[in-house]
């Protein structure tokens, strides 16, 4: 699969979070903040039922530079429409409880949370024959996540773990107004894999 933690395959070992460590380190820990154990602990829930799941967002980048670079407040995923309801049953037993006044909302979002403040952002896609995914936004509305977007693989903790390539990252960042973290995503991902970022990031 492209994009697994360009440079080197042990390129996740030690210096790779110490490099990033200064931007987030100081939040570690606090509540409401995803860190990687969090994320593998969703994953196996999700792999326990036997249901498909590509990181997406933030963690999703970070898993494509084998590093976590900033803290995360929220987990993106990626689960076919198909298997959303048996994703937030298996994500109950974690303590996640969907959030019906989240907006945007479903169909284009499942968004689950927990006491913490720990949330999962479930993005359903509907996958046609040609392995394509399309996320149902609204009426005749649609997100796109081509079959080849779906075939990046990264890295948490060592762990191997299926995710959204550079390249859709990249495209999914773009038509919205850019935040602080979407910036600092859009340069790991010109850093690391050579992209081109929007001007003035």
């Amino acid at each position: 699969m492209p994009g697994c933690c360009p440079g080197s395959a042990t390129s996740a070992g030690p210096g790779r979070r110490e490099k990033y460590a200064p931007a987030w380190c100081a939040r570690d820990k606090l509540a409401g903040v995803m860190e990687a154990p969090d994320v593998l602990a969703v994953l196996d829930a999700l792999h326990a039922e036997e249901i498909p799941v590509w990181l997406d967002g933030g963690w999703g980048i970070d898993a494509l530079v084998c590093a976590q670079t900033r803290p995360h407040g929220e987990l993106d995923v990626v689960v076919p429409e198909a298997d959303c309801a048996r994703a937030r049953e298996a994500l109950a037993a974690l303590g996640y409880a969907h959030d019906p006044s989240a907006e945007p909302g479903l169909p284009a979002r499942l968004v689950l949370r927990e006491e913490s403040g720990r949330e999962i952002d479930v993005h359903p896609i509907v996958l046609d024959d040609g392995g394509n995914g399309w996320q149902p936004l609204g009426p005749d509305a649609w997100g796109a996540y081509p079959a080849d977007g779906l075939t990046g693989e990264g890295e948490i903790e060592g762990r191997r773990v299926r995710c959204l390539t550079a390249e859709l990252q990249l495209r999914h960042h773009l038509g919205y107004p850019l935040g602080d973290t979407d910036r600092h995503d859009l340069r790991l991902l010109a850093e690391h894999f050579g992209l081109a970022p929007p001007p003035g990031v």
